[in-house]
């Protein structure tokens, strides 16, 4: 790892809590699988406790993630990320992507109804 002055480890957090949010992934499953407790990786989520982690700690989370080992500490320094190459051209991602973003589309046109209907009423 490095020094610590380049450290970003509100980014850390905040790849984690997309990345559980995306795949729906429990914190306890994370934790379970890449073998840390259950702390380790609310403190990691939530950049709570920043002390300096083994390199193992953040490759076991991005594997249990579903990212690369090296992932996360190419968060935490900053660097450009890439997650496996295959999910680019994964057709069931491909379709949940396009079921998430049609589901957004429908909750904010059911909230504008919504809104419409109230106005009417009110």
């Amino acid at each position: 790892m490095s020094d610590g002055e380049n450290e970003d480890w509100s980014a850390v957090a905040q790849a984690i809590s997309a990345r559980l949010e995306e795949t729906r992934m429990t914190q306890m499953d994370v934790a379970s699988s890449a073998k840390v407790s259950l702390t380790t990786l609310r403190e990691l989520q939530h950049n709570q406790n920043s002390r300096r982690r083994r390199p193992q700690t953040l490759s076991a989370v991005s594997e249990a993630l579903g990212w690369p080992p090296a992932y996360l500490g190419q968060v935490l320094r900053g660097e450009s990320t890439a997650a496996h190459t295959d999910e680019a051209s994964d057709p069931v991602l491909a379709a949940l992507k396009a079921l998430e973003e049609e589901v957004a589309a429908l909750r904010d046109r059911v909230g504008r109804l919504e809104q419409q209907q109230a106005a009417e009423d009110g």
